[in-house]
């Protein structure tokens, strides 16, 4: 028996993973599709034709981009579903709007009117029963110290010059927006609950919860 069936995980699930910065998306991504036998569909920075410019001017870009991203994302869920389930999903469509395009438009890189068409556009694509949200949505979560420790760890330049003051505000912004979610069921995850890098078999937990939350929301639709 694999671990998809041990665990009573459907074939055809598709399952997102969100957190902020360094909780390890990608690294979970990446075990849960193995342990599954599962496709990722992961985030496609090198195609974007609006990441440069974005960079050297916020106010300028800001709408640009995430109105491609949310067109590019929108066309990866399709996909998805299309293809018949059985995918991992790195970073959902749901954060780029609760918590990045509003993060803009707070800050001001965003006009009033550029993020009321970015939100109104979102709903009629995205918050309605035709689109296909997934069937659980897996949030990492751990305390400012750990997520920051993490980041310091993995040693990425342009992270390590960022101020800490920047991932405090990613945090708080975080947790504000998946207090709020109810687009699809969530599992909450403590990073500091399993080490998939050191102990691979520390995945397993992860697959009892996940075969339990799927089922049951399946049981109550």
């Amino acid at each position: 028996m694999n671990l998809r069936e041990k665990y009573n995980i459907p074939h055809d699930s598709v399952i997102t993973i969100a957190g902020t910065v360094g909780v390890g998306k990608s690294t979970m991504t990446h075990a849960l599709a193995e342990a599954l036998n599962f496709r990722t569909s992961l985030e496609k920075v090198d195609t974007n034709p609006y990441l440069d410019k974005f960079y050297h001017d916020f106010k300028r870009w800001s709408f640009h981009l995430q109105v491609y991203f949310l067109a590019e994302r929108f066309k990866e869920q399709k996909r998805i579903f299309e293809y018949g389930g059985g995918f991992i999903q790195d970073r959902s469509i749901y954060e780029d709007t609760g918590i990045f395009a509003k993060m803009h438009y707070e800050k001001g890189t965003m006009t009033a009117t550029d993020y009321e068409t970015y939100r109104n556009l979102f709903d009629a694509m995205v918050m309605t029963p035709y689109f296909p949200h997934p069937h659980l949505l897996i949030y990492l979560e751990g305390s400012l110290d750990d997520v920051v420790g993490r980041i310091k760890e993995r040693g990425r330049p342009m992270e390590q010059q960022t101020p800490v003051s920047y991932w405090e505000e990613m945090h708080s912004r975080y947790e504000n927006w998946i207090n709020s979610f109810n687009a699809c069921p969530i599992l909450r995850i403590n990073i500091s609950d399993y080490d998939l890098v050191n102990d691979e078999s520390s995945i397993e937990s992860i697959l009892e919860k996940v075969g339990v939350f799927i089922n049951h929301s399946r049981h109550l639709q």
